[in-house]
């Protein structure tokens, strides 16, 4: 991928969007959204808006390293194609500054201060908002209670993950279709290398040393990809190397799985009653353990169905959106979207459904994206460069090599290393 940095600032100006006013002179505005649950129930729920409105709703939604991908390319070359793009963290500040994406304004309705300070900060750039948060994220611990009472073990609250691995392994009977541990080992920098990255930074590892060199075979780095490898190996579902969160989220529905440690939203789409809850894992650093994400919506720069584009996202990320699915016969209050307004933690009958919403709370507000002594960069399961996508991606084909067993772990890293060595190198920064 092109790096930002070597981008005009105004590719994205002027061209013409796939997604134009209909001949009758209706508006129609083509959306590209990542497959997950809330996603794919916004489609249902939107169709009251088109009701309302009038605007046609030309859904694109995809999986989400084809999102990222197809997003950014049709972005960062002015292509075209979407009025409003699925864009999260890493990208919106970066895009705002870049000037691909428009900033957002909405009326006092709105309320923009009821955003959660995290989000709100995370998907801005010198305090404009540039994407609109769907639903918020940390990452935490689900597990099945009943299964860890009858094996004799406990999980608790930033346990060790020595004592994780225990219980994995007490859980684990896959002659009975159960295995200890489902965590993600799809490549791809929001795939794998979301849940892979807390793991490093728990062990006190970074992506990039204070001159921005990486530091893929530091000894941080070795012992979080080998405690990884050996977890999930030993204790995972086959083909680990192909799950990420829908496929885990099967997984879990299916009953296959003593314990998943992945983003909170997750919570709101566990069937099984017998669901626990604790704060991610560490090995001695917690500052990191836990990452913070948002799923946004944003206006690429030039569509011609601007203003169309931000009166739906003003609606989409609504407290009003929020009633909507709550009071939506085909969802209800446990199908909310989290991790967005501090008002919706505080609506009865959300709290009366939602037996992770304080757990989701606690991760966010402990989810710490600022740069620190050990990492010189903000974001926690990322970092917030314009060259990190590239990087992230090319590692978590190494790591997903490790996991399947095609490479050692020493191999995938000093692999790991060279390309990121490179694209950093390329980039400028040294």
């Amino acid at each position: 991928m092109t790096s930002l940095r070597n981008t005009a600032l105004g590719l994205a100006m002027g061209i013409a969007s796939a997604s134009v006013a209909a001949a009758d002179g209706h508006t129609e505005l083509t959306i590209a959204i990542v497959n997950n649950g809330h996603m794919i129930n916004m489609q249902k729920v939107a169709e009251a808006y088109t009701a309302d409105t009038g605007v046609t709703l030309n859904w694109v939604s995809l999986e989400e390293g084809v999102l990222r991908e197809q997003v950014t390319s049709d972005t960062a070359t002015g292509g075209g194609q979407y009025d409003i793009i699925n864009i999260g963290m890493q990208e919106a500040p970066i895009w705002g500054a870049a000037g691909w994406i428009e900033p957002l304004e909405f009326g006092a309705e709105y309320d923009v201060d009821d955003m959660l300070p995290a989000m709100r900060n995370g998907l801005s750039h010198e305090g404009t908002l540039y994407a609109a948060p769907f639903y918020g994220e940390s990452s935490m611990v689900m597990y099945r209670k009943d299964l860890t009472e009858a094996a004799g073990v406990t999980i608790a609250d930033n346990d060790s993950w020595d004592n994780v691995k225990a219980a994995a392994a007490a859980m684990h009977d896959p002659d009975n279709g159960v295995y200890g541990a489902c965590l993600r080992g799809k490549p791809g920098w929001g795939d794998n290398m979301a849940f892979v990255t807390t793991v490093v930074n728990s062990f006190g590892g970074a992506w990039f040393d204070a001159d921005m060199r990486p530091a893929l075979e530091s000894d941080e780095w070795k012992a979080a990809i080998n405690f990884y490898v050996d977890l999930l190996g030993n204790y995972g579902p086959p083909g680990s190397e192909g799950n990420s969160f829908n496929e885990i989220l099967a997984l879990y529905n299916e009953d296959k799985c003593g314990m998943w440690i992945d983003a909170t939203i997750a919570a709101s789409f566990l069937e099984n009653d017998n669901v626990a809850y604790a704060q991610s894992p560490n090995a001695g650093n917690p500052v990191g353990a836990n990452w913070l994400w948002a799923w946004a919506m944003a206006v690429p720069t030039g569509s011609p169905n601007s203003e169309a584009a931000h009166d739906f996202i003003e609606w989409a990320t609504s407290k009003a959106y929020i009633q909507a699915v709550g009071n939506h016969p085909d969802f209800g209050w446990g199908s909310v979207p989290t991790g967005t307004r501090a008002s919706t933690y505080a609506i009865p009958e959300f709290q009366a459904v939602a037996k992770f919403a304080a757990a989701e709370m606690a991760a966010i507000e402990s989810a710490a994206p600022a740069a620190t002594d050990i990492k010189p960069y903000v974001g926690v399961q990322f970092a917030a460069i314009p060259e990190f996508p590239e990087v992230g991606s090319a590692v978590a084909q190494e790591i997903a090599a490790a996991l399947s067993g095609a490479k050692s772990v020493d191999e995938a890293l000093a692999a790991s290393q060279a390309a990121a060595d490179a694209i950093m190198s390329e980039a400028g920064y040294y």
